[in-house]
């Protein structure tokens, strides 16, 4: 059975345990190799779903943008304590654009 993990700083993520998933926390600083790795950990497990809070996603997009053309783990940026960066927005707008062909959304 797949799980669903939440990355993110501690503050943000907690909460999450509550709904039975899996927290897993790890430092904001500029060293991101540590949420790299635990990112890694978890793509390689039993996840389906990755939730990662959007300030650390901005951080390591090119570690989550080498599983963008894999099924599995959906990796989904969501707002942390400090807040939404739009960053979860323009990863949808760029999935409906390449399923699609255009921006059916937005329109900007």
């Amino acid at each position: 059975m797949y799980k669903i993990a939440v990355l993110g700083d501690k503050d943000s993520i907690y909460g999450f345990a509550a709904l039975g998933l899996d927290i897993c926390p790890v430092s904001l600083s500029d060293d991101t190799s540590e949420a790299v790795k635990k990112l890694r950990e978890l793509a390689e497990g039993n996840y389906a779903v990755i939730y990662i809070i959007e300030s650390l996603a901005e951080k390591i997009k090119n570690e989550i943008n080498r599983y963008r053309s894999t099924k599995l783990p959906a990796i989904i940026p969501i707002p942390g304590a400090s807040g939404n960066t739009g960053l979860g927005m323009r990863m949808v707008k760029k999935s409906v654009e390449q399923a699609v062909g255009s921006d059916i959304l937005f329109r900007d």
